[in-house]
């Protein structure tokens, strides 16, 4: 059973190349703050706009650094089984040990076709690869069912695990039920952890987390603690993690000339704003994706100051590996510059 807190890791960017060197940081910073894994392109990662020779690369690339040292777990899901089939050829003679595979987007085939037409050609060509079906239906738009997750449970033995992010917990209870007790559920909603894990229903392992990208000891603490079944500690954690889990997606209210709109920021653009406050490899998201508005920043830096207050050690391991102060970062405008949109 997969356990423990994994990093879905972000890809950072410099003058519009992928960063090597800072990506290489990053995943020592993870590693060296006790991660249980790193998840390689994942949504997180900026797949969609990585092209398939970077997304190998980066692949690549973190296998090799976390060889003997973490789990890898490869994004290769896409919404062409073809090109996934190639992705996670690479992904398994790249070193990785498990592939995470998205629901189809787009296209939006049903749970029977997704099951069949999907995951379960991968879990056949790759028996040796641990193959985790990532349920998501607000980005993807369709969803694997538990029925049919169970029917891949009972068929394939490498698919064990899955990420869930459904947001229901009726659907995730539902899971447990026909998977069985030894099946593995991720949780793949950071503000939902706590309580996928503290459900008797439920009995999620872990999480494959976004907020570990900045926070990795204090959310795999939080997991080990919960894991070991000491919830009135993991419980401590939780003021001050809940702010920051709260920044994966930003949503604010914009003044326009025709009148007042919803903006919403999505993952990874406020993590990445973060990342930079903080004096971390990031650099800025890819294109469709852009910057934040200046109520987008102010909630970021709310959030992040919230957690500093309540428990600077959450920031302490980014000061002493990145080694900067982060209370300075935190409240110096200079650090912020470039990162917002200067009007709607």
């Amino acid at each position: 059973m997969i356990t423990g807190c994994f990093t879905a890791i972000i890809t950072p960017f410099k003058d519009g190349a992928v960063d090597y060197d800072g990506l290489s940081k990053l995943v020592d910073f993870q590693i060296e703050n006790g991660i249980s894994g790193i998840v390689a392109v994942g949504t997180t990662g900026e797949s969609p706009t990585l092209t398939w020779s970077e997304h190998n690369k980066v692949i690549e690339h973190i296998a090799k650094q976390t060889k003997n040292r973490c789990l890898c777990i490869a994004g290769t899901g896409s919404n062409n089984t073809k090109e996934t089939l190639d992705g996670t050829q690479h992904a398994a003679e790249a070193g990785a040990e498990a592939v995470l595979l998205i629901d189809p987007y787009y296209n939006g085939p049903s749970s029977l076709e997704i099951r069949r037409e999907y995951v379960a050609p991968v879990a056949e060509a790759f028996p040796e690869i641990e193959v985790i079906p990532y349920v998501l239906p607000g980005r993807t738009g369709t969803q694997m069912l538990p029925e049919d997750l169970a029917l891949l449970h009972r068929d394939y033995k490498n698919v064990k695990t899955v990420k869930e992010a459904t947001g229901r917990l009726e659907n995730m209870r539902r899971t447990r039920e026909c998977c069985g007790p030894e099946f593995s559920i991720l949780s793949g909603d950071d503000p939902m952890t706590y309580q996928m894990m503290i459900d008797p229903q439920i009995k999620a392992s872990g999480v494959i987390s976004v907020a570990s990208n900045f926070a990795p000891k204090a959310v795999g603490e939080m997991v080990r603690l919960l894991n070991e079944g000491n919830q009135t500690a993991a419980e401590e954690l939780k003021p001050a993690l809940d702010p920051l889990f709260g920044i994966i997606t930003v949503k604010t209210k914009e003044k326009t000339p025709y009148g007042e709109v919803e903006c919403r920021a999505r993952n990874p653009l406020a993590t990445k704003v973060l990342m930079a406050i903080l004096g971390m490899p990031s650099g800025g998201c890819r294109q469709p994706l852009g910057k934040m508005t200046k109520n987008g920043l102010e909630t970021v830096l709310n959030a992040a100051r919230s957690a500093q207050s309540q428990n600077p050690e959450i920031f302490k391991p980014v000061a002493d590996f990145f080694g900067v102060d982060v209370e300075e970062r935190l409240n110096t405008p200079a650090f912020w510059e470039g990162l917002v949109y200067e009007d709607y």
